[in-house]
C-alpha cells in the first residue's frame, strides 16, 4: 500500500504516531511523513519501525522508510584480499564511544561534489542526546592519535542502525564497518541497517531486502528495546579485526 500524500506530524503528537511504512511514497522513494520533532522518544519509536529522519535546513523534519533496504547480517562483511593486506600493514586502531562529537561533526562536514549536509545542527543535538542516553554510539578509527574515520548510529536491542560514516584516510570507513561487523559477530547483534542501497556496500557483502521483510525481521530484534553496553573500553588494533 502507498498513497500520494505525506502525513504531517505535530510536535504534540505521540512519539509513535507514524503511519504504516507501507504508506510511504514510491517517488521520492520511502518518504512517509513530515514534521514532529527529534525527541529521543520519537526517534526510538521511528527506528524500531524501520523509519529514520533525513532532511536539510530548508525543510521540515522528513521521515523515510525506503524500499528496498540495505543491511549486513552476522558474518556478511567481505574482507577482500586487498583490504586484508592493508590491515596487516596498518598501525591504526579502533576505539568506541571516545569521540562521538568529533565523529558526527566529521560526518556532517561538506563532501566533495555535495552541497551542504543533511546532518543539521538540530540533528547533531538530537543524536548527541541519544549518545548521552546510551542509545547512539561511535566507532572510530585512529591513526597516530588522529581520528581518520568512523561511523555513528543507534543500537536498539539486537539491531544497529548506521547513520553516517566518514574517512580522511584510505580504507578507514571500511575498517569502521568491519569493526561494527565484528561486534555483531561477537555479541547478539543480528543486523546492521545501512538504510539506502549503494554499490559500495553491496561489494562489501551487504544484502538488499524488501522493506516488508526488513520490518518483519526488525520487530523482534528491537523487542525489548534495550541499550547495548558491551563496547570494548580499550583500543583494538585493526590487525585483530581480521578473521582467524
Amino acid at each position: 500500500m502507498s498513497n500520494n500524500r505525506v502525513v504531517w506530524l505535530s510536535a504534540s503528537d505521540p512519539p509513535d504516531a507514524f503511519p504504516p511504512v507501507e504508506a510511504a511514497l514510491r517517488e521520492p522513494d520511502g518518504l512517509l511523513a513530515a514534521g514532529g520533532d527529534l525527541s529521543t522518544e520519537r526517534l526510538l519509536c521511528a527506528y524500531r519501525r524501520g523509519i529514520f529522519p533525513w532532511y536539510d535546513d530548508a525543510q521540515p523534519v522528513l521521515w523515510w522508510s525506503p524500499n528496498p533496504r540495505c543491511v549486513f547480517r552476522q558474518g556478511d562483511f567481505h574482507v577482500s584480499r586487498r583490504l586484508r593486506r592493508y590491515l596487516r600493514q596498518s598501525s591504526a586502531e579502533v576505539r568506541f564511544n571516545t569521540s562521538f562529537g568529533e565523529v558526527i561533526d566529521a560526518c556532517a562536514a561538506p563532501r566533495v561534489a555535495e552541497c551542504g549536509t543533511w546532518i543539521t545542527a538540530e540533528m547533531i543535538d538530537a543524536y548527541a542526546q541519544l549518545h548521552r542516553d546510551g542509545w547512539a554510539h561511535s566507532i572510530e578509527i585512529w591513526q597516530d592519535q588522529v581520528l581518520v574515520g568512523g561511523l555513528y548510529g543507534l543500537a536498539i536491542g539486537r539491531a544497529f542502525f548506521g547513520e553516517s560514516m566518514f574517512s580522511t584516510d584510505a580504507n578507514a570507513s571500511k575498517m569502521a564497518l568491519l569493526a561494527i561487523s565484528r561486534m555483531m559477530d561477537g555479541n547478539e547483534f543480528s543486523m546492521l541497517d545501512c538504510q539506502l542501497v549503494s554499490r559500495h556496500l553491496v561489494s562489501l557483502g551487504a544484502s538488499i531486502i524488501p522493506r516488508h521483510e526488513f520490518v518483519a525481521i526488525l520487530a523482534p530484534l528491537c523487542s525489548p528495546a534495550t541499550r547495548f553496553e558491551n563496547w570494548p573500553s580499550d583500543p583494538i588494533s585493526v590487525h585483530d579485526l581480521l578473521p582467524g
